[in-house]
Parts: structure tokens; sequence; C-alpha cells
């Protein structure tokens, strides 16, 4: 075995409405069966599902294929770092308790990976001065609205929340995840949360926009792109550091 390797990748978007063949939960299955014995840790930085939301007895019917290979992974060994994003913070202990994963709600950590200080998270709200975004941003997390909604029955928001996510996206075009480098409101965030903290690398989803670039104040930014049009995932190990699929995926 060689030395080990830890892959981050997000918006997956499983179950999305103009999925119905299923073409991303087979490449997301594929992914998963072939990654290396050297997979030391799997970072899911968000939006791995277009929508998830767990009540105490009641957890989406969907994926089981999906949450099978992730419970495989972590059976032999393999570290899972879960990471809640915007279409899927409503999750709760299922994960954690059934498969292994670790759970994390904070908008950003750094932690130390192969030798690196590493700056992750899911990446929405970031620096955004959009007061909708904003907004919505701490209703999807606000503990109270949370519990009431929870009220209601599964059936009704697992509806409300399908078509939720099917009209946003219908309405948004593609400059909605146009990337606009250093005047990018997260690119601003990211300086100014960087300073004094020595980090050699930031590495986030959300953007849908497969990027590499310096950041003034230290470190690489590292953007991952979506599943719409293949597998994207970024590589970390000892000595290297870069974008592409795992041995015998091709993107």
């Amino acid at each position: 075995m060689g030395e080990p390797l830890h892959i981050f990748l997000s918006d997956v978007h499983l179950g999305i409405n103009d999925d119905s063949k299923g073409r991303r939960e087979a490449l997301f299955l594929d992914f998963l069966r072939n990654l290396p014995e050297e997979t030391a840790g799997l970072y899911l930085l968000g939006d791995i599902f277009d929508f998830w939301v767990e009540y105490r007895d009641v957890v989406p019917r969907s994926s089981i294929r999906v949450l099978g290979e992730l419970a495989a992974l972590s059976d032999r060994g393999v570290k899972i770092y879960y990471f809640s994003g915007n279409h899927d913070y409503w999750l709760t202990d299922y994960l954690r308790d059934e498969i292994g994963m670790e759970v994390i709600k904070e908008p950003l950590i750094v932690r130390e990976i192969a030798g690196r200080r590493v700056c992750m998270g899911h990446g929405d709200g970031l620096g955004c001065r959009n007061p909708f975004v904003r907004l919505l941003f701490k209703a999807i997390r606000n503990r109270w609205l949370i519990r009431i909604l929870k009220f209601f029955h599964p059936w009704l928001i697992f509806r409300w929340a399908i078509n939720w996510s099917s009209s946003s996206r219908n309405q948004s075009n593609t400059s909605k995840y146009l990337f606009k480098g250093k005047d990018s409101d997260l690119y601003k965030y990211l300086c100014k949360y960087g300073e004094g903290k020595a980090i050699d690398c930031y590495i986030l989803g959300h953007v849908h926009t497969e990027m590499e670039m310096e950041v003034d104040s230290g470190g690489t930014l590292y953007l991952l792109g979506d599943w719409a049009e293949g597998a994207s995932s970024l590589n970390l190990s000892g000595t290297y550091i870069g974008f592409g699929a795992c041995p015998n995926i091709s993107k």
C-alpha cells in the first residue's frame, strides 16, 4: 500500500429531479466501490443528497445502495466525514450511528490532514451580502424552526422540499454558479478568515465549479465541481494534492 489518501467531494445531489434514470447514483456507487485501498479519509462536503431530513423514527428511503457502500467503507477502516450542506443540513444521528460517519455542521473547520492545515466546509453563505440568501442560510440552520417543521408529517415535508428544490433550480441559470474569483464574496471572506491562521489550503463545494487559485492571505483555494457531467473529486496525500478521479474511474 502507498501513503494514506484523503478524498474530498461535494454536490452529488442524489435524488435530484432531473436524474430519473439514476445516473448520478450509479456513477457515485462506481466511484465508492473503486476507491483505492490507500484511502484513509473520505470527506463529503455537503449536498451529497439533493434533500435529506431525519425524524426520530423516519429517514429518507432513497439511496440505500449508497448508504450500504458507505457503511462498507467505514467497516474497512475508512474515516468518513459528512459536512452538512444547504440541501442536506437536517440530518441528526442516523449517519453517525448506523454508518459511523462524523457529522460536521460548522460552516468551516480547520484540521491537519497529511501534513497540511486544511480549512474545509460546504461553502454556502460565506461572506454573502444578498439579504435573501443570508436569511435563508440562517433559517435552514435555526434549531427552533427545524423543531417546528418536524411537527408536520414527514410526507408533507418531503413533498415540500422536493418541490422547493425543483422550483429553485428551474428559476436559476448557469450564472448562479459563476465564480467571480477575487471579486467574489466567498474569496474576500476567506482572505479575511485566513489572516494569521497559517492555512495551507481551503477545500469547498457549493459553487459547482472545479477550480484552483491562490488566496492572498496565504494558502490555495480548491473549489469542488458537481456531479452533473461526471465524477469530481480532490485527492490529497502527503506528497500530492489535485483534482482527478481515483484510479479506475474515468471522469
